[in-house]
């Protein structure tokens, strides 16, 4: 499962990157074509960028990780009938 990271810092293929008070050191070698700067967002998959994101779409993936994990947690789930 991957999931959105912004970058902090960037030095040479590895980017420091940050998601809820988590930091991690992720390789940025599929992104080379293209490689992101500070203030960016990424798909991050196992210390791996996988994907660049903008802001809107990595907010809207927690806001569907959010719930997913609201589900597993019980909350807002029907009784049973």
């Amino acid at each position: 499962m991957a999931f959105p990271m912004q970058v902090i810092a960037v030095d040479g293929l590895t980017a420091r990157c940050e998601a809820r008070g988590a930091e991690r050191q992720v390789s940025l070698w599929a992104l080379l074509d293209d490689l992101p700067a500070p203030g960016d967002h990424l798909m991050v998959h196992l210390d791996r960028a996988v994907q660049r994101l903008s802001a809107e779409e990595a907010a809207a993936v927690w806001a569907t990780l959010d719930e997913i994990q609201a589900v597993l947690d019980g909350v807002g789930a029907s009784p049973p009938p």
